[in-house]
């Protein structure tokens, strides 16, 4: 059975599209999965070009970056 995908990035893209990029920074640095920012970079992508959406790419592959870097140590 096929795991269904996440509505994240979908909630994500609806505060952006809303003009609450705090709030979707914050959900951002909180993302799941390396494959939910992905996609989320999808959607951000076909956005219409603004210095606030240019800012929330560079934070999305930042977080992007740091989620699929391996782990420097694991928990006990």
């Amino acid at each position: 059975m096929a795991k269904p995908k996440s509505e994240w990035p979908a909630k994500v893209l609806a505060l952006v599209q809303s003009g609450n990029h705090p709030a979707a920074v914050a959900q951002i640095k909180v993302a799941p999965t390396v494959t939910d920012i992905t996609r989320l970079q999808a959607l951000v992508a076909k956005l219409p070009r603004s210095p606030a959406i240019v800012q929330l790419e560079k934070v999305l592959e930042e977080e992007r970056a740091l989620l699929a870097a391996p782990r420097l140590h694991r928990a006990p």
